[in-house]
């Protein structure tokens, strides 16, 4: 905990420190993509077709599947993947370009020591290519952590019911257990994820490489990157709900978008591009902070194994002299 904190306060330190570039240059740039989280909310559960043509397509694959049809925790999760995907399909496009150019903006500020403002136009592509490669692969772990859950759970289901274990309290129980599997799951995959784009656009190596050096840096450290992530999320879906009430729940009430309603929509947005930045810059904290913990390991062992040999020698020069003083003996 005391690890997350001086983070924390170390992040809102290197935030304050350069207010004027992130809250202007990077925030303008991430503010589409916000708009772009916001308004999802709104739009695509009222859409005609999307959300309901994925909604039920996930149903039948899950009955088919074999997944109990009762189970309340197969028909929420099915709600909830089908606004999800939904959602990500409305904000791929905004989440390639304009997501991207601010997380590389930043990167590039925070990967110098002494950062030009605003960075060029060239490091900013040069950072743009890989972070853009490791975010395509990192869709593509998110999709293999939900189909190996599911995968699992299929299994688990279909052993529960040959052994005739198919009572309510049963699936109950294994619903509950799946959750919490799903959750664990889940949580780490978009832990690497979030890491791997930081590590692509400091190391300039995009794609699975990014996602293993991910992978090794984050072993022994995933409890800090889940403190890290919880308030950043929490924050997140405090503005989005902050979003529906003031914005979407006004415009469903009174049929009409205001000016006032436009004006404080653009501010709620620039809040959620703020909060974007500032978990963007806690990420790279949190990396800088595993890569000098890997050092220190690395230090530790090369020290230790140099004692060992160190030992080692003098123990084998002692039985030569001993060796030899029987001789002379």
């Amino acid at each position: 905990m005391a690890k997350t904190t001086k983070i924390i306060r170390r992040s809102i330190y290197i935030f304050l420190q350069n207010y004027q570039h992130f809250t202007t240059t990077v925030a303008v740039l991430a503010i589409p993509f916000a708009a772009s989280i916001l308004l999802s909310q709104a739009l695509v559960p009222s859409s005609s077709s999307l959300l309901p043509l994925i909604h039920n397509r996930l149903k039948t694959l899950f009955q088919a599947a074999g997944f109990p049809p009762s189970s309340e925790f197969f028909s929420i999760l099915s709600l909830k993947l089908s606004q999800t995907i939904s959602s990500s399909i409305f904000t791929l496009p905004f989440s390639l370009t304009f997501l991207l150019l601010a997380k590389a903006s930043i990167i590039q500020v925070l990967r110098q020591h002494k950062p030009t403002f605003p960075p060029s136009f060239s490091s900013l592509f040069s950072a743009f290519s890989p972070l853009f490669h490791t975010y395509i692969c990192n869709s593509f772990l998110i999709l293999s952590a939900n189909a190996t859950v599911f995968s699992l759970l299929l299994i688990a289901f279909n052993f529960l019911e040959g052994s005739g274990f198919s009572s309510p309290n049963c699936i109950l129980f294994l619903s509950a257990a799946g959750a919490v599997l799903y959750s664990i799951v889940l949580a780490n995959a978009l832990i690497i994820s979030n890491l791997a784009l930081i590590i692509s656009g400091m190391e300039s190596c995009g794609g699975y490489l990014a996602m293993l050096k991910a992978c090794v840096l984050i072993r022994g450290r995933t409890s800090v990157a889940l403190s890290l992530a919880l308030p950043a999320n929490l924050v997140l879906a405090g503005i989005e709900a902050l979003f529906q009430y003031r914005i979407v729940r006004a415009y469903r009430l009174g049929g009409v978008a205001s000016h006032s309603m436009a004006f404080e929509g653009m501010f709620i947005a620039y809040l959620y591009s703020i909060s974007v930045v500032l978990d963007t810059v806690i990420s790279c904290m949190f990396y800088k902070s595993c890569k000098i913990g890997s050092w220190i390991e690395q230090e530790d062992r090369i020290s230790y194994y140099s004692n060992q040999t160190d030992t080692a020698g003098d123990d084998k020069e002692g039985y030569v002299n001993l060796k030899n003083c029987e001789e002379n003996v």
